[in-house]
């Protein structure tokens, strides 16, 4: 599956929380294989909007959309946020 290039705010994140080496490893996992086990990739409540998210830690996860047979990440997020 074809990734959308990242927008600077994500890739700021990225490097914020020093992700940048587990985003590389996750998201050419995601590439080869968006089923790969190790990414969890998910359809987000409520289905109908189209929302997917899959893990690049076990802390973060990135959220994405699918138009067009390609892939737009638009948050990355701490999943264990209180």
């Amino acid at each position: 599956m074809k990734l959308k290039s990242l927008r600077k705010d994500l890739i700021e994140y990225l490097v914020l929380h020093k992700l940048e080496k587990k985003w590389k490893k996750a998201s050419n996992l995601f590439e080869k294989n968006i089923k790969h086990p190790s990414l969890e990739t998910e359809l987000l409540e409520p289905r109908w909007r189209g929302i997917y998210s899959f893990r690049i830690d076990k802390k973060y996860r990135s959220l994405f959309f699918i138009k067009d047979g390609v892939v737009e990440i638009f948050k990355i997020t701490n999943h264990y946020k209180a």
